[in-house]
């Protein structure tokens, strides 16, 4: 037994909300294909109609969404509210998609927009990553994006109008509904129209991305993303931050995608000046926590999270796997290909411990500038921000013969990175 399987098999969801329980039971004798219908070719005719516009911007997507889609079909198991949820969700990003084209169509010079030294965050899920995000972005230096400019980015944002745009109220009802069909994500991820989302968040229009397999069972759809090259998805999300600073603008992006760690190269290459920021935590405890969230999000949308138990399509991976992706990311560091100065290490527990010295040294060793305006803002944002305020995440830890096998395995990693244990 694997120590991903061990950690699936103890994972117990929460009740469904009695309303989308009762919903789903009653529509499970109907034709849910009918009503929802996700075939790609629906779900676009449905968005042209929308927008009355054509024009997707390149051929590229289509194959990416034809796969996606035929995979959801095929082995995401949807309940009625996840299908409904889907279908409406894809047919905003293909909105979001013939919006961005023909705005930009319109308005040549958004492509004339430079995104100066953007700065990612990267590393496990659960290791510190959202809250490193939400502090650093108190900081007036750098611009991010809100839900709400990531799911209605058309037209671009204006600084003046940011935080009474009508775009907000629309989204608060999106993630009302979003809430109260999994109420336990609150305490695990908490979203609201101006809080700054991930970056895989501003590339579903790509339908090329790895947070696909994080939301739903797709173990088909994942082998064909991991075969693809990822720099059609940031090349794409760099055309919607060109158009998202075209009217508010701010010296550097920051960033967010834990995600992002088998994707640097690609990154890089797209946004050769960027620069990285590392989180870590003890890899053990953050891969406890992460399959709580996984499982979370799986069941939101299906009554089977793991599948139907025909593939082991387990997103977070084993830990060989995990540490696979750090050991490669050591010999990149060493060889030269991820520039070190480039790059900077947050510890979670120093940031428990003084996060005012966590962030310092990160602006110190990116040679960012730190005003005392900035840090007074993330003082006052900790202040109203303790730990749990959104519910706390509880989840279990492995047996001990798992924690020292995978020990061993994290070894590397650790020791290169100087990560301490918490168990």
């Amino acid at each position: 037994m694997t120590a991903s399987y061990q950690r699936k098999e103890n994972w117990v969801p929460t009740p469904r909300p009695d309303w989308v329980a009762t919903m789903n039971e009653m529509f499970a004798s109907v034709d849910m294909h009918s009503i929802a219908p996700m075939d790609h070719q629906a779900l676009i005719a449905q968005a042209v109609k929308n927008t009355g516009l054509e024009d997707f911007g390149d051929d590229v997507w289509i194959e990416h969404f034809k796969v996606l889609t035929e995979s959801i079909e095929a082995e995401a198991n949807l309940h009625f509210a996840g299908r409904c949820l889907s279908r409406s969700e894809f047919v905003r990003y293909l909105e979001i998609r013939l919006q961005l084209v023909d705005w930009i169509k319109k308005h040549p010079e958004v492509n004339d927009e430079v995104i100066d030294q953007p700065v990612f965050i990267t590393g496990f899920g659960r290791s510190g990553t959202t809250i490193l995000f939400e502090l650093l972005s108190q900081d007036p230096q750098f611009r991010t994006c809100s839900k709400w400019e990531s799911l209605f980015p058309c037209p671009p944002p204006e600084k003046d109008t940011y935080d009474t745009d009508p775009r907000i109220a629309l989204t608060d009802k999106i993630n009302t509904l979003n809430e109260s069909l999994i109420p336990e994500l609150q305490g695990m991820h908490k979203s609201a129209a101006v809080l700054p989302v991930e970056s895989v968040e501003m590339v579903y229009f790509t339908f090329l991305s790895e947070v696909f397999p994080i939301c739903f069972q797709l173990p088909s759809y994942d082998k064909y993303q991991q075969q693809q090259d990822m720099r059609y998805c940031f090349a794409w999300q760099k055309k919607l931050l060109q158009l998202l600073q075209s009217r508010f603008k701010a010296k550097h992006w920051l960033l967010k995608g834990p995600s992002h760690l088998s994707y640097l190269e690609e990154i890089m290459d797209v946004y050769p000046d960027a620069k990285i920021i590392f989180t870590h935590r003890d890899p053990i405890v953050s891969a406890d926590s992460v399959v709580s969230f996984q499982g979370a999000l799986y069941w939101w949308r299906t009554d089977k999270p793991w599948g139907d138990g025909s593939a082991d399509n387990w997103v977070i991976g084993s830990a060989e796997v995990r540490a696979g992706i750090w050991d490669d990311i050591i010999d990149k560091l060493e060889n030269g290909k991820i520039d070190k100065r480039r790059t900077t290490n947050f510890q979670y527990d120093e940031f428990m411990t003084d996060p005012m010295a966590a962030v310092r040294k990160i602006y110190q060793d990116l040679d960012l500038e730190l005003s005392g305006d900035a840090e007074q803002r993330m003082l006052d944002f900790l202040a109203a921000k303790p730990q749990g305020k959104f519910g706390k995440h509880e989840y279990e830890h492995p047996p001990e013969p798992v924690i020292r096998h995978e020990r061993q395995v994290y070894k590397r990693y650790q020791d290169y990175f100087s990560v301490p244990n918490e168990l």
